[in-house]
């Protein structure tokens, strides 16, 4: 965003809508205020005069005046219902386009449970406060400020009493308010480790129950639970306070009002339709008081989670590209040059010194145990990460000049942890890109994956369940695989995607992509050596260092480890 976000931000386009509710409530507030009074002049005036017209004429405005106070404020809240709910539209949408364009480590910071609650829990609190603050927050101080006025007109005596005790709540609702903001910001944060258990749970649902690891989770879950209710029922507990508070000072405001006034009127200092109107205005304080305590509750929440949001929209940039970046070797269609990298600043590098050139059109391979930092390879090629040191080139441009957008069509990706829409075939080969049927199909026919397809009664547009659990593992890696190939990506990267190939598949597919992708520069991250051996450069990586770097057979020669995976994985010796 170019500018830094507030909520004011988001409200500033519907001030003038905002301020047609407000004249409307202020209007309906009036006429509110306005029964008592005729009430009382009613009494006091008319009906002793005994003049029936009269009479029926003040009735006539009452009720005009009630019909009027009615119909503003349903019309009022209606506004504010429309404003909150555009208003969180806005905010959402730009929220999660944000959430969209953090970077990895920007989201490895604020974690994906909290961005999650952010979107939901937070959001909606916000909605509710903005809702509030429209339909109470406006109308209670008005009728506030009116009933003290028009207590004030008609009898100042009394209006004291009530005067008397507004610094007291007025401070009692400032405390309340002053300790409910960070209360609620910590239960924010209970309620984002509650999602993130919940989301291990769920996403590791087959290998919990595989283990028999329910009654553990469970336990977890409790615990986090636990937490949460404790801080849940801590800030409710203290803003809940202020309710009986606040109605204890204003019930013993109110008894000494009436003991007052009803000494007034038998001394003949005040009269009976006066106190029965000022009764009826203490009755609209009161209730006033007590909405403005319930305001400024969901104020606190809503400053709460309105701060965790705003955290996250005004998050500067942090991959932009950059200009006056010097080149290297177009001749290298990828190049890496002396690549450290560490996930966390200051920590271990995961990647340590990395080198290395491929050629358009050439195939790199990378195999290693798990943590050697191969997927870190990938993660840096296309930039969800810059490294610390060194620097990679794609044609000979830097990384850190290419535009995220231009740089990402680059890329086919079927990664190791990779996705599946709960859609149809068609549409999770597609993924909303434009391309022909035929260009579908002969990605599916590519990708092994057109066989099954047929198989299938309705074809491309079978329907997959959420994760696509309602196929096997190989057939879901066909599928990635097949989304991959389906843009006729410059640069092919197939992050142990084939994992759950068999042999022949696996072959099947590399000869495909060797036969209708000439010229796509393809990275494969395999444990299977003969995933590899085809590959035109293959690293052999070892707790992020490269310990083995060339083609098959000259790792064979040159590097044990790789030479004890052959062994290992073919059942023979290396010549």
């Amino acid at each position: 965003m170019d500018k830094r976000a507030t909520i004011y931000t988001y409200l500033k386009p519907r001030i003038p809508y905002m301020t047609l509710g407000v004249l409307m409530k202020f209007a309906g507030a009036l006429a509110e205020l306005l029964l008592p009074y005729l009430l009382s002049y009613m009494i006091d005036q008319v009906v002793p005069l005994g003049d029936r017209g009269r009479i029926l004429l003040c009735g006539g405005l009452m009720l005009l005046a009630a019909v009027a106070a009615v119909t503003l404020n349903i019309a009022a809240n209606r506004m504010a219902s429309a404003t909150s709910r555009d208003f969180t539209r806005s905010l959402r949408h730009d929220l999660f386009d944000r959430t969209m364009r953090l970077s990895s480590r920007q989201i490895d910071q604020f974690t994906i449970p909290s961005l999650i609650a952010r979107l939901t829990t937070d959001s909606y609190n916000l909605h509710q406060t903005v809702n509030s603050m429209q339909r109470v927050g406006i109308r209670a101080p008005i009728l506030l400020v009116g009933a003290l006025t028009m207590s004030i007109v008609l009898d100042r005596s009394l209006a004291l009493v009530m005067v008397a005790m507004l610094p007291v709540m007025a401070c009692i609702i400032f405390f309340f308010s002053r300790r409910g903001i960070p209360l609620y910001r910590r239960q924010q944060e209970g309620v984002d480790a509650l999602v993130r258990t919940v989301r291990e749970n769920f996403t590791g649902v087959r290998v919990i129950k595989a283990l028999s690891r329910g009654p553990h989770e469970a336990r977890r879950f409790d615990a986090v639970n636990r937490e949460l209710v404790r801080r849940e029922t801590r800030a409710s507990t203290t803003m809940a306070m202020s309710n009986p508070l606040m109605s204890m000072l204003l019930n013993l405001t109110l008894t000494a009002a009436i003991v007052y006034g009803a000494w007034r009127v038998n001394d003949g200092l005040s009269q009976a339709g006066v106190l029965l109107a000022f009764m009826s205005y203490f009755t609209t304080i009161l209730n006033a008081l007590m909405s403005i305590t319930r305001v400024f509750t969901n104020l606190a929440k809503g400053i709460a989670s309105g701060g965790r949001i705003m955290q996250v929209l005004n998050t500067p940039e942090d991959l932009l590209p950059q200009q006056q970046l010097p080149g290297g070797d177009p001749g290298a269609h990828i190049a890496f040059e002396h690549v450290s990298f560490a996930y966390q600043p200051g920590g271990r590098d995961q990647l340590e010194d990395l080198s290395f050139r491929l050629e358009r059109g050439q195939t790199l391979g990378i195999i290693g145990a798990t943590g050697s930092g191969k997927t870190t390879i990938i993660s840096l090629l296309m930039r969800f990460y810059d490294p610390r040191e060194g620097r990679i080139l794609i044609s000979g441009r830097d990384l850190r000049s290419i535009d995220p957008e231009e740089l990402h069509r680059m890329f086919g990706v079927a990664l190791q942890n990779d996705f599946l829409l709960a859609s149809s075939i068609e549409d999770n080969i597609r993924f909303g890109r434009e391309m022909t049927q035929a260009e579908l199909e002969l990605a599916a026919r590519d990708a092994q994956a057109w066989e099954f397809i047929q198989a299938l009664d309705d074809g491309l547009a079978h329907s997959l369940d959420t994760r696509g659990v309602n196929f096997s593992g190989g057939q879901k890696q066909r599928m990635l695989i097949a989304r991959a190939l389906a843009a006729r990506p410059d640069i092919l990267i197939l992050d142990d995607a084939s994992s759950a190939l068999d042999y022949q598949t696996d072959a099947a597919l590399r000869q495909a992509i060797s036969r209708d992708y000439r010229g796509v520069t393809t990275i494969v991250v395999a444990q299977r050596v003969s995933s590899l051996a085809h590959a035109d450069l293959i690293l052999v990586m070892e707790h992020g260092r490269c310990i083995g770097k060339g083609t098959h057979e000259q790792l064979l020669q040159s590097c044990e480890i790789y030479a004890e995976i052959y062994a290992s994985q073919m059942g023979e010796v290396p010549a």
